[in-house]
């Protein structure tokens, strides 16, 4: 354990209990918690979150309100908890992508200025300047897209929608050219799809929502051919704005989102790429889309907030635990939250930051933020996720 990354609270902890270790009675099992961090110094709802080498935490563009995103980008320190100022992007850009390249850059990608246009520009931020660059154009302006690093080190960019609508095409970012090609578009052109990168080098595009329903498809790129096409099973329920999350057995958890019919779903469903098809799982405790899903170092799944039953933004948080294929809630956020961040930092905590609230009829964005952490480490210093 790194403990220069920690707050200055928790190195104590840890002193102390490594001093007192011998001396203590055993501690019960702890339990789970949420405690707020930060704040942000700009609230935005559908910014992007990305943990950079160095253990801070790059937070960029989002919208501060329904009628258009920012520039701005901020970091947050987690051995002061602090968030701070740093280069602003060239474009206002919400729910856009952004990825972690090998070289320790960041590539955001695409998004949307006003919630109704989409952007075909790129840019990289340097975390060593505290600044970004241009790295596009684009092939395709596409917000809600999805964006995958593969295991050469490019990125893949796929679906979306722009201001004509949804979008079937896929593109290449090329980090040793910086330049975008077009590859093979998927069969279904779709925006809030899941991608995940499995053990075969391959890209799991699932869900999401098409030109005339939710979809329940999904599709598997091929970086060796460049094209998309179809897995041996569809999902067993049509799902958009659900998460997704490679297991440590390489199985795909597909959690939650909106069905057919506006309903708020509590069914889960895992991908197993060995067999190339879905298979029904655990429900989950509270129904859920635009939540945020976090594999901890445990193995487990933190899913946290979202929008549940009847539109409701809520507080709750549950775990999904592999080994029994069960969800349980686990401690509940102070904030009711969606559309916001969550990001695994160094130690096991998990910080969940902006989003949006359940204020209508327009959403107001949040400037607050939380950590996960396990209450063990304020008892004997030792117990993270």
């Amino acid at each position: 354990m790194q403990t220069s990354l920690l707050p200055a609270r928790v190195i104590l902890i840890l002193i102390l209990g490594a001093a007192f270790a011998t001396a203590q009675p055993a501690v019960a099992a702890a339990t789970y918690t949420f405690s707020p961090t930060g704040p942000l110094a700009t609230a935005r709802g559908g910014a992007t979150a990305t943990l950079l080498p160095n253990g801070d935490v790059l937070i960029a563009g989002g919208a501060p309100n329904a009628f258009g995103a920012v520039a701005s980008a901020e970091l947050y320190h987690f051995a002061t908890g602090a968030f701070s100022a740093t280069g602003s992007m060239a474009a206002a850009r919400g729910s856009a992508t952004a990825t972690l390249l090998p070289d320790g850059n960041v590539l955001i990608a695409g998004g949307s200025p006003d919630g109704t246009n989409a952007v075909a520009t790129a840019e990289l931020y340097h975390p060593g300047l505290g600044t970004f660059t241009s790295a596009g154009p684009m092939a395709t302006g596409r917000a809600a897209a999805t964006a995958t690093l593969l295991t050469n080190g490019d990125v893949l960019v796929a679906g979306g929608k722009d201001s004509m609508g949804f979008v079937a095409t896929a593109e290449i970012y090329h980090t040793g050219t910086g330049v975008f090609t077009s590859t093979g578009s998927l069969a279904t052109a779709r925006a809030t799809a899941t991608a995940s990168l499995l053990s075969t080098g391959k890209v799991l595009i699932a869900g999401g929502q098409g030109t005339t329903s939710y979809l329940n498809s999904a599709e598997l790129f091929d970086p060796a051919s460049g094209t998309f096409s179809a897995t041996t099973g569809a999902m067993g329920t049509a799902r958009r704005k659900a998460t997704a999350t490679v297991l440590n057995s390489g199985k795909v958890l597909i959690a939650g989102g909106k069905g057919t019919g506006g309903v708020y779903l509590v069914s889960a469903e895992l991908y197993d790429p060995s067999a190339g098809t879905f298979a029904p799982t655990g429900n989950l405790m509270a129904a859920r889309q635009f939540a945020t899903a976090t594999l901890l170092s445990s193995g487990t799944v933190l899913l946290a907030g979202g929008q549940g039953t009847g539109g409701a933004v809520i507080a709750s948080a549950e775990l999904y635990n592999p080994a029994t294929a069960t969800f349980a809630f686990t401690g509940s956020m102070a904030t009711a939250r969606q559309f916001a961040t969550a990001t695994l930092l160094r130690g096991g905590f998990v910080l969940v930051a902006a989003g949006t609230d359940g204020a209508s009829p327009i959403p107001n964005a949040l400037s607050d933020a939380e950590l996960y952490m396990s209450d063990g480490i304020f008892a004997n210093g030792f117990e993270f996720p």
